[in-house]
């Protein structure tokens, strides 16, 4: 199973698990509720997902990496009370909260949030004394006398003993009371997650070409040698960071990510050429609308790689373009939500709910309510840092308006309603001259793309990349381009036709 679906998988579960019947009992109980264990390869996203889960199912989330544990840890220490048993006084042994369950209740107390996903990493892997406490926890759901609380789901994750040899096996008892699901790295499902999230396009483009080195681990007399889809994206983060410092990113870089010498070297080279074809082909140029003949020429002549860099330049440019639209337009949904709640009513008198909450006190309070609400989910882990972005950008926006409002001392619902669609129309104006652009950034990259390479190869990887980008299809779904449709249904005629063709007798 790809990681994409898993996760999937585990959001379905949690929608099960929470369930409720008529009576307000969970309709799975909770003796039912199988923990899930994620097994895969390390690297591919496995806590990911799980962070990505809790945000979109709005539940809250602990996690813990159990190798970092000792049993007194996780089952609490010991402690001498006194019981009287037929009585006599007898003294007995207890012990203290486990820090993992505390850690549960410290999240309700904090957030809120009844319901959550108690995640253990790690779990195949722990020491020999924490052992039996683990499969204790996996079994009845308790670290030492300690129950995890209603409402929190528990997922587990390990890595298969070919990447581990502290991996230990669990025997058939514990594993009929888990829902296992394996997971292996799959490189079509972390291409549309790369472009959602903005992996630099030269990793992108570089694996497109050796996908081999997408997911590579290998034991060699000299150790380990590895490249994972974990290692490719911190990676990324480090490439654009240096770009914007103006530092260079060599093969000595590259192989503190991608520790595997070979593929290390290998990226290095591609990335040094990567540069030098946006310098080389102009194109910023290109995406500006300039096309010129040499450039075309020049392509014409070069190998199909060297084509396949410039197209994956061009796509990043397309892709950046995007991007700034969509986060426009959640921007302006955000907003406008928020704006709607200061619009008068037609025909009804607002009357204020205290002599002082003016229409100006309602928009004041409405921001701050807006900042409080931000923090809120911040500290809970709800927001992601897309979502976070565009709160805070919204937030700006907000405190701008309040400040022009006290400015002009505008305190009537009329005033302040028309101010504030004075600035959601200076806001959408500025949405729309992105989308603009973008849009004739789209037909000047067609217009290079017929002149350059016409119908070939290159055109079926651009508009295919169209295809299944994140935010090109978002795009897309409002941009009308003649020419994107015109390619997109006569490269799936033709493929259509080979595929017939290749089934007929010779």
């Amino acid at each position: 199973m790809n990681i994409k679906r898993a996760k999937e998988e585990i959001k379905n579960t949690i929608a099960a698990y929470l369930a409720k019947d008529e009576y307000g009992a969970y309709a799975i109980p909770a003796i039912r509720q199988r923990p899930v264990l994620l097994i895969g390869p390390p690297g591919i996203g496995k806590t990911q997902i799980i962070e990505q889960i809790s945000q979109e199912c709005r539940v809250g989330l602990v996690a813990y990496t159990i190798t970092h544990h000792t049993r007194q840890s996780a089952i609490g220490l010991p402690y001498i009370t006194e019981r009287v048993y037929n009585g006599v006084r007898m003294s007995v042994t207890e012990y203290t909260m486990s820090e993992i369950v505390a850690s549960i209740y410290d999240k309700i107390e904090s957030t809120g949030l009844r319901e959550g996903i108690l995640f253990i990493d790690e779990i195949n892997c722990v020491s020999e004394t924490l052992a039996p406490t683990m499969l204790q926890f996996l079994q009845a759901k308790t670290f030492g006398s300690h129950k995890i609380p209603a409402g929190w789901i528990i997922v587990a994750a390990g890595n298969p003993p070919e990447y581990n040899k502290s991996v230990r096996d669990f025997d058939v008892v514990t594993l009929d009371r888990i829902k296992r699901i394996e997971v292996e790295a799959d490189f079509a499902v972390w291409k549309e997650y790369a472009e959602s999230v903005n992996i630099h396009p030269a990793i992108v483009a570089y694996l497109n070409v050796k996908q081999q080195n997408f997911c590579r681990i290998e034991t060699t007399v000299d150790g380990k040698r590895f490249a994972t889809p974990r290692g490719w994206e911190d990676l990324s983060r480090l490439i654009e960071v240096y770009e914007r410092l103006s530092l260079t990113v060599d093969r000595d870089v590259i192989e503190q990510y991608i520790q595997h010498p070979a593929i290390a070297k290998d990226f290095a080279n591609y990335l040094e050429l990567y540069y030098k074809y946006e310098t080389d082909y102009r194109v910023d140029e290109i995406a500006a609308g300039v096309i010129r003949e040499d450039v075309c020429g020049k392509l014409s002549r070069a190998p199909f790689d060297e084509c396949l860099s410039v197209v994956s330049h061009l796509l990043a440019r397309l892709n950046n373009a995007f991007r700034a639209v969509a986060d426009g337009e959640d921007r302006l949904e955000r907003l406008q939500e928020l704006f709607s709640e200061m619009k008068p009513q037609s025909g009804v008198s607002i009357q204020p709910a205290s002599e002082d909450l003016t229409a100006l006190g309602r928009f004041e309070a409405l921001t701050a309510g807006a900042e409080v609400e931000r923090r809120y989910k911040e500290e809970a882990g709800l927001l992601n840092r897309h979502e976070d972005y565009v709160c805070r950008d919204v937030q700006k926006v907000l405190d701008e308006a309040l400040q022009s409002l006290k400015a002009d001392h505008l305190q009537d619902a009329s005033a302040v309603w028309e101010r504030l669609c004075e600035i959601f129309s200076r806001e959408n104006k500025a949405h729309e001259e992105l989308f603009d652009a973008a849009s004739r950034m789209l037909e000047h990259i067609f217009d290079f793309m017929e002149a350059a390479f016409g119908g070939g190869q290159e055109m079926v990887v651009f508009v295919t990349s169209l295809n299944t980008g994140f935010y090109s299809v978002r795009f897309l779904r409002q941009y009308d381009c003649e020419r994107y449709y015109h390619y997109n249904k006569t490269f799936l005629f033709d493929h259509v036709e080979r595929e017939i063709l290749s089934q007929l007798p010779d």
